[in-house]
């Protein structure tokens, strides 16, 4: 791993916020789902804390989930634009002295293309 510039940097800096954010919505969610139904149905007692601490492992199972999926297909996505692998936005940035092979834009809709 070499030397990052400023927006590779500010790029991992944003992508582990989303990340963690996201992470937090879901989790939530997870906990609302498996929980809410619980408590409003559930007598007092063991099964109701049984079940929120279920809530809460799952909850935290899919916050970990989230975060290590982003940053997993952030990592790959990086190191694919760093060996020179076509990242996602394509070969459409190179020139033909960059060793690319000429490629042919696709039609866009709504435009007319040069040939008709």
């Amino acid at each position: 791993m070499g030397h990052r510039s400023g927006a590779e940097r500010d790029a991992m800096t944003v992508e582990t916020g989303f990340a963690l954010l996201t992470g937090a919505v879901l989790a939530a969610g997870a906990f609302a789902v498996v929980s809410v139904p619980t408590v409003l149905l559930a007598p007092r007692g063991g099964l109701r804390s049984v079940m929120v601490t279920v809530a809460a492992c799952v909850a935290g199972l899919v916050f970990m989930g989230r975060v290590i999926d982003v940053l997993w297909r952030f990592g790959r996505r990086d190191g694919a634009v760093e060996l020179g692998r076509a990242g996602p936005a394509g070969r459409w940035g190179q020139s033909p002295a960059q060793g690319s092979t000429a490629a042919v834009q696709p039609s866009q809709p709504g435009r007319t293309s040069p040939d008709s």
